[in-house]
């Protein structure tokens, strides 16, 4: 089992009673969460944790990070969840929101989010769209499957932004790109005709930006629908809501969903947490879990 980083971020008073745990998506790390989402959730009362996924951010195995699968992004959630204080809402982005999907049904939780997630039904459709409508995008994102740091600042900004958001701010976030695991690429990239969907039950928030290049809208509609739950789209957003100006609606979105959809006693304390990552409430740190 790889080490994994650990985001944490803790508020300085008494901690909700329901942790969080962010799940990123492809080609990046925790670091998309700590930007903005960690602290200020930590800053409402939250105990907020982000993991790197394997071969992901300061994670072990970047050297073998074709060797993953999606079954391997699935064991790293459970190994943070279990750091955790309590079991966790899960909140996933992208392909993170794929890895959330599955992780539901290896265990159950409060609840969920999903942030411009990967539909049950794979990213067929978004792929061959993004090929007709972007193809400079996608011939990027190509390279990007391959070589680290292998993207122009311009296929960032149109890949994860929305086009109000200027180049110099995908030149900050350009060099934090990674390449992503082939194997995970293809265990998603295609068509899953029969997608596993977990017992019904478990609150689930579907969320989409209606300027998203890569997640377009009739495929988070999809991701509602087999979640039965209605979509929520946020205007003048790209991909990676956490990160556009205007994030603070959607990171209040969540917590007041959260607060008025997840019980409360859903999540009762474990005595003896496995594998608590150091944290200071201020600034957090970066641990390692086995």
């Amino acid at each position: 089992m790889p080490q994994l980083e650990i985001l944490s971020r803790l508020p300085a008073g008494p901690a909700k009673p329901v942790p969080l745990l962010f799940v990123h998506g492809a080609f990046c790390g925790g670091w998309i969460w700590d930007e903005h989402f960690l602290p200020w959730f930590a800053e409402q009362g939250w105990e907020a944790h982000a993991v790197s996924l394997r071969g992901h951010g300061a994670s072990e195995g970047r050297e073998r990070l074709n060797s993953f699968g999606i079954v391997d992004y699935i064991e790293d959630v459970l190994t943070a969840v279990d750091a955790c204080s309590a079991p966790p809402v899960l909140i996933g982005h992208s392909m993170g929101g794929m890895v959330v999907q599955r992780t539901l049904i290896r265990r159950r939780f409060p609840g969920a989010v999903l942030m411009a997630s990967a539909p049950p039904h794979g990213l067929l459709e978004s792929t061959l769209r993004l090929a007709w409508s972007d193809p400079y995008v996608f011939q990027q994102m190509g390279m990007l499957m391959t070589f680290a740091n292998g993207i122009e600042p311009e296929a960032v900004r149109r890949a994860m932004f929305s086009d109000q958001v200027p180049l110099e701010l995908a030149k900050r976030y350009e060099p934090l790109m990674q390449e992503e695991s082939q194997r995970v690429l293809l265990d998603i990239g295609g068509w899953i005709p029969f997608p596993l969907l977990p017992a019904r039950g478990v609150p689930v928030a579907v969320l989409g930006a209606e300027e998203d290049r890569l997640i377009p809208r009739d495929q988070v509609a999809a991701t509602a629908r087999a979640f039965r739950t209605e979509p929520v789209f946020y205007p003048a957003m790209g991909h990676c809501m956490m990160l556009e100006p205007g994030w603070e609606a959607v990171a209040r979105h969540i917590a007041d969903w959260v607060e008025t959809t997840v019980p409360k006693t859903a999540a009762p304390k474990r005595t003896a947490p496995a594998a608590v990552p150091d944290t200071v409430p201020e600034t957090g740190t970066r641990a390692a879990a086995d």
